[in-house]
């Protein structure tokens, strides 16, 4: 039988069914598994082993390497990931991938799956009725597992038997018996079929089959293997081309422990074969040189030797390696952006609810580490850098006695009002458009509550401003102290808040606590000043009726800068508000 056209589209089908059932099954896993997957990869790596047990655990479980590598790349981006945390999870997902080499040699060889596969897809297809997600996902699943190994039959059925065109062996001939030469042409084969399947599996498959056929031997199979370990690195790259420096690092970080990984093995290649050879023998299977049948457990064997022996070689230099990465990679200052636009909200950030939120948070406490901070400080005519300063907050106000004519609300139109609806637009988004745990919905929804309190306090300290400019160099004394009483009280948690990236979570949320309990005890011992200043006619009714509403506005603005920070530096999962306010602000947002 000549192998033709026919054929040829016969064997790319076959191939695509293949693909198709790989991300049919890969995309269900990730439904099923994604967030909690995610969750175990941003909170789980903290050192170089635990790193790569989460990237073994998380290749394993999705069932793709390129998966697990493009969430750290996208984690990486976000700054969820450190380079070395992220070069720790990539070793464990190359380790994790020799999983789907093993189903395919003992499920797709061993085993005859074309039996039990049309029956399987009839089973999953009643999944898919159910109203329940994660039921419908686990139909998917056994829909792609069983598409995958039909996909598998018929690229076995699909490829020419040599026997029947003598041609294919002649041709092969004059590629296979160049020695090393040989070694280093399927190597290169290997590397851009994976590039061009964009999946190691697929590849991986097609090496399992032509070895099954007889089409190449046991040593040039394995580097294809090889080769397929350089290819896939690729799509990260690829994916790192519109990320920052951080996510090209990654990336990068891949690839170089890929190329370290296969350039000791083509030194120690031979010999490492014929252990292949013996560990294989010594299982049961007959010698991968003698015997064609035995060349895909071998070669299984070899993919799992070698990736566990590479990480565990390369694990003690991940920091020589995450330094010639940053080397090669050196930081980028982004580009300036206008005052008014967002620093850190990525449209590519929303493909992951985790990259959404970091991102999200990001920026919402910029916004609230500078353009806040500047309107409220310059507000009550205070110096920003008085505030950063060691300076007592006392003394601080004393030195401010220059009235700053502060326009909040052209501020406020010129560097807050569109990064704001640009959050709230980007975190309606996310909600919308991405499958949230109530967690993560609920960490969305604080940031919205935070963002809309950034503008009450705006709000509220413009109101304040007017009245602050009037009396804080006033001649009647009494109403002087009282708004430099508020001023100090306004430098003290400001002070707080450009302190907080320093802060420890618990630590801050302590002192956030003790903050709020101390700054509306004295205000209520304020009210009773004003009480008895009014009483003893010490200010007018004028002066008395300003005193008693920028009370009300101080401890607004106060409460809501203390309720800010709670929310955008305090990890909780319920919002830190009144249960009134709580539920009216839900209603609002939801």
């Amino acid at each position: 039988m000549e192998f033709g056209l026919v054929e040829t589209l016969q064997l790319l089908g076959s191939l695509g069914l293949f693909l198709f059932g790989m991300k049919v099954m890969s995309d269900a896993l990730l439904l099923l598994a994604g967030n909690r997957m995610r969750n175990i990869l941003a909170t789980m790596t903290s050192n170089r082993f635990l790193g790569i047990t989460t990237g073994f655990l998380i290749t394993s479980v999705i069932q793709s390497s390129s998966a697990t590598t493009l969430m750290v790349v996208s984690f990486s981006n976000a700054s969820l990931l450190t380079l070395t945390e992220s070069i720790s999870v990539i070793m464990g997902a190359n380790i994790g991938t020799t999983i789907t080499a093993w189903l395919i040699t003992l499920l797709g060889f061993k085993v005859s799956m074309s039996a039990i596969a049309l029956p399987l897809v009839g089973f999953g297809f009643l999944f898919m009725f159910s109203k329940k997600e994660k039921l419908k996902n686990w139909g998917g699943f056994i829909i792609g597992f069983a598409v995958l190994f039909i996909g598998l039959q018929f690229l076995k059925e699909n490829m020419p038997d040599i026997n029947q065109n003598p041609g294919i062996l002649e041709f092969l001939n004059n590629y296979t018996e160049l020695g090393f030469g040989s070694v280093l042409l399927f190597l290169f084969i290997g590397t851009l079929l994976t590039i061009v399947v964009q999946s190691s599996s697929a590849t991986m498959a097609l090496t399992l089959l032509m070895t099954a056929e007889g089409w190449i031997p046991f040593d040039l199979a394995a580097a294809m293997v090889l080769g397929e370990n350089i290819g896939t690195t690729i799509t990260a790259n690829l994916a790192a081309i519109v990320g920052n420096f951080h996510a090209k690092r990654t990336a990068r970080a891949h690839l170089i422990f890929n190329l370290l990984g296969v350039l000791w093995m083509l030194i120690l290649f031979y010999p490492f074969l014929n252990l292949i050879s013996w560990v294989s023998q010594r299982l049961g299977s007959e010698s991968p040189y003698a015997s064609a049948a035995a060349i895909p457990v071998a070669i299984s064997l070899f993919h799992t030797f070698f990736n566990v022996l590479n990480t565990f070689f390369l694990v003690w230099f991940i920091n020589p390696i995450s330094k010639i990465v940053m080397w090669s990679v050196p930081e980028k200052a982004e580009p300036e952006r206008e005052i008014d636009e967002p620093k850190f909200l990525d449209e590519k950030m929303l493909k992951y609810p985790e990259t959404a939120i970091a991102s999200l948070l990001k920026e919402s406490q910029y916004l609230f580490q500078n353009a806040i901070f500047q309107i409220v400080t310059h507000a009550l005519n205070i110096h920003r850098e008085d505030v950063k300063s060691d300076l007592k907050a006392k003394k601080v106000v004393k030195k401010s006695i220059e009235d700053f004519k502060t326009d909040v609300r052209a501020l406020y139109l010129s560097k807050v009002k569109n990064i704001y609806g640009e959050i709230i637009r980007y975190a309606t988004n996310a909600q919308s458009t991405l499958q949230l745990t109530k967690v993560q919905n609920n960490r969305i929804l604080e940031i919205k509550v935070a963002n809309r309190k950034m503008v009450e306090i705006l709000r509220d300290v413009k109101e304040l401003n007017r009245n602050v400019s009037t009396y804080f160099v006033s001649e009647n004394k009494y109403m002087k102290k009282e708004y430099n009483l508020y001023r100090k009280l306004a430098v003290q948690i400001l002070r707080m808040i450009y302190d907080i990236p320093g802060d420890d979570g618990e630590d801050l949320q302590k002192k956030l606590m003790v903050l709020r309990k101390n700054t509306n005890e004295k205000l209520s011992e304020h009210n009773v000043q004003i009480d008895q200043l009014i009483r003893k006619n010490l200010i007018t009714t004028d002066m008395a009726s300003s005193l008693v509403n920028d009370n009300d506005n101080v401890r607004d603005v106060l409460n809501n800068l203390i309720t800010v920070a709670e929310l955008l530096y305090c990890r909780r999962d319920s919002l830190f508000l009144p249960v009134d306010d709580h539920q009216e602000t839900l209603k609002e947002f939801s």
